[in-house]
């Protein structure tokens, strides 16, 4: 059975994505060469308390192909990035559910300590309710330097569960309000897979924000972003060099210009860098095993950096 999304993606399309450097036309294909890192997320494991419909890197409670990272793992890349100038802006937190992983809080704090903004994606339900105590007690000063982004699929509770499964809504809200309550800055993360419009989505959101008496604003892009959804089943082009200039983009506006994830695979003796939060499978975007080492060219050979990156304009960091 085939091991990556790239993989059963090209079972159904034979021929794309088969190649690092040349597309099923015989295209060069495009690549993005590093820039100043900007962003760096840890992978902390794949596991989660749910099992969402079309979950970018199909995170559930029995996918443990990603390991736990443990907070001296973290700390050997945050070492190695102090030192760099520019200065790192943002280090992110991702899953699975981060707060599965026992080491999430010391994780948070060294973090925090260094003086780097940090965000956490969550689902906001039971494993981050049960570091409420932890939460609180971070330093004003770092309280402020955290961002917390709880995913909401939809505005509409039936919508929303029809992704994460029957009871999810009302555990995710509470955690909602209680990160509002408590004063943390909390940002909402939805997808665009309900073919409606933006503006609709967005004033949907206003409504429920408003009627919790949640301090969210739903017009600013970065308090809920809306992600593009990925769609396995669908017809995705491949990205060429010829497609900057047509599509008018820039290959310093993906992700993987500024951005590198860590990650720890099942059974690994450490961790390794890939270049961001979507491809922790894939073992051609394995890229060493320090952040020096990772330091080079992306070759767009999935179909996520077409759907998500380029045409999607999305980016997993607000920096």
């Amino acid at each position: 059975m085939p091991d990556t999304t790239a993989e059963r993606w090209t079972n159904a399309k034979p021929g794309k994505f088969a190649h690092p450097d040349v597309t099923a036309t015989g295209e060069a294909r495009a690549e993005v060469a590093p820039g100043p890192l900007r962003s760096l997320w840890f992978g902390t494991g794949s596991l989660c308390n749910i099992a969402c419909d079309n979950c970018y890197i199909e995170s559930s409670p029995t996918n443990d192909r990603l390991a736990y990272l443990s907070a001296d793992e973290a700390r050997a890349f945050l070492d190695e990035i102090d030192g760099l100038t520019p200065r790192v802006e943002e280090i992110g937190f991702t899953g699975g559910e981060p707060f599965l992983n026992r080491d999430l809080p010391a994780m948070l704090a060294d973090a925090l300590g260094r003086g780097y903004r940090v965000l956490v994606l969550t689902n906001a339900m039971k494993p981050m309710q049960r570091y409420r105590a932890p939460l609180l007690a971070l330093p004003a000063r770092h309280r402020d330097a955290l961002t917390i982004r709880v995913s909401i699929d939809h505005y509409l509770p039936e919508k929303h569960e029809r992704i994460r499964g029957e009871g999810t809504w009302a555990p995710m809200l509470a955690g909602l309000r209680w990160l509002c309550g408590a004063g943390f800055r909390v940002h909402v993360a939805a997808r665009t897979g309900w073919h409606e419009p933006e503006a609709e989505m967005r004033a949907g959101f206003a409504g429920l924000f408003a009627a919790e008496g949640l301090p969210i604003d739903a017009g600013d892009p970065r308090a809920l972003v809306v992600f593009p959804e990925m769609d396995l089943r669908a017809e995705v082009p491949e990205i060429t060099t010829r497609c900057w200039s047509i599509l008018g983009r820039h290959p310093d506006e993906m992700m993987c210009a500024s951005s590198r994830m860590v990650i720890k695979r099942r059974g690994a003796a450490g961790p390794v860098v890939v270049p961001c939060t979507l491809l922790p499978y894939d073992p051609q975007f394995e890229l060493g095993r320090s952040l020096a080492a990772s330091r080079v060219p992306v070759k767009l050979n999935h179909p996520f950096c077409a759907q998500f990156c380029v045409l999607g304009g999305a980016s997993c960091s607000p920096a």
